[in-house]
């Protein structure tokens, strides 16, 4: 299992990753919302912002409300944003439950 401070590094390296997309991906891709990333073996739930092209405001929440919400193992978020776990994947098994309106899914 992940340390909490592990994958608070995690949701700073995905901002990051998503800070050094091109302009034209970000604008297609990115939108204006509130995102949760709750971990399920921790009990702590992560919240940012996704805005302006990138992905805002990290912190620890008491709240998994976000527009976006995001549920998984704290292993599964650090393999994912390392590379070593593929989202679609985890997603397709599972491991990884999204929620968010329909149209913040297809894009």
């Amino acid at each position: 299992m992940a340390t909490v401070d592990e994958c608070e590094a995690a949701m700073h390296k995905l901002a990051a990753r998503i800070d050094g997309l091109d302009a034209e991906t970000k604008r297609r891709t990115l939108l204006d919302r509130s995102v949760t990333c709750r971990l399920t073996d921790l009990g702590v739930t992560f919240r940012g912002q996704f805005r302006a092209g990138g992905l805002h405001d990290i912190v620890r929440s008491d709240g998994a409300n976000g527009q976006i919400r995001m549920t998984m193992s704290s292993d599964d978020l650090v393999a994912m944003v390392d590379g070593t776990l593929n989202f679609g994947r985890a997603w397709a098994t599972g491991r990884v439950k999204v929620g968010a309106n329909v149209f913040d899914l297809i894009k």
